[in-house]
């Protein structure tokens, strides 16, 4: 079980143990162009921002927020 959301922290690794972020990945599908859970399901997060040009630590605070709901 991932115990805290990290930039090291893999897509899978974060929707599994949340469950609720998906909604967050979604919502940066659109950034991306494609879908994040679909493609990048074995990236860590650090991977997936520099991929798409997404700002990491924006991302990691979503995804914290997520799960604190």
């Amino acid at each position: 079980m991932l115990e805290k959301i990290t930039p090291q922290a893999t897509v899978l690794d974060v929707v599994s143990t949340y469950r609720q972020t998906e909604k967050v990945f979604r919502a940066y599908d659109r950034v991306a162009g494609e879908c994040i859970c679909c493609n990048c399901l074995f990236c860590t997060l650090e991977e997936v921002a520099k991929e798409y040009g997404i700002n990491l630590e924006n991302l990691l605070h979503d995804l914290k927020s997520a799960t604190e709901t």
